[in-house]
């Protein structure tokens, strides 16, 4: 079975999809892939709109990363704050941060680490070529047919999640969601921010594969 949020929600799908023989399940806790382009409802169209809308303020990270990788990794090796800044910046806004700030619900200790290990490593500038290396390779849409991932699927939905998800109707047309989950709270780190809940929900998906 394969778990996944951020890259690894694609990674999980791409597992699912071409190594079906092999993956009995999937669960992942965002949703990065697309069909290919078809909005059947109107609100699928509603959420195409909205999505589009709030992505706006934040696709400079993603543009920057996917055309110039190699400066932003030469400018991040280089200096400590400038890592945390980029870091910390995205924790902010990709978590859920109305009711408790990101002291209360990370800790200094685990967004320093966050950070270090990026420093530590030297692996800022190989996190941010995958970017270029999407856009280059594509990778967003799992078949040109419109087939999709049929092993069974969870689908965990923190609602703070920077990518909001689409309609479950346009969802089921990219997975075979046996599993559909509505987190109380959280956002984008949910393995991070809420552990407990992820947890939960993927045991409760890994229990059918006893």
């Amino acid at each position: 079975m394969a778990q996944g949020g951020d890259w690894g929600g694609a990674i999980s799908s791409w597992l699912g999809y071409d190594h079906f023989k092999s993956c009995n399940g999937i669960h992942i806790n965002i949703l990065t892939m697309r069909n290919r382009g078809e909005l059947l409802t109107q609100e699928e169209r509603d959420w195409a709109i909205k999505f589009d809308s709030e992505q706006i303020m934040e696709n400079g990270y993603r543009t920057q990363q996917a055309t110039k990788p190699q400066t932003l990794g030469y400018a991040m090796l280089d200096s400590p704050v400038g890592t945390a800044a980029w870091i910390i910046e995205k924790f902010y806004s990709w978590s859920d941060t109305r009711e408790k700030n990101l002291d209360e619900i990370f800790g200094k200790d685990k967004l320093l680490t966050n950070i270090m290990i990026y420093l530590v490593t030297g692996s800022m500038n190989t996190a941010s070529w995958i970017y270029y290396g999407r856009r280059e390779e594509g990778g967003r849409i799992l078949s040109s047919n419109g087939s999709r991932v049929e092993v069974p699927c969870a689908m965990a939905l923190f609602p703070q999640e920077m990518l909001a998800w689409p309609p479950r109707s346009y969802v089921d047309r990219l997975y075979n969601a046996t599993q559909w989950t509505e987190m109380p709270r959280g956002g984008h780190f949910g393995a991070l921010e809420e552990p407990t809940l992820l947890i939960d929900d993927i045991r409760l998906f890994a229990r059918r594969f006893r």
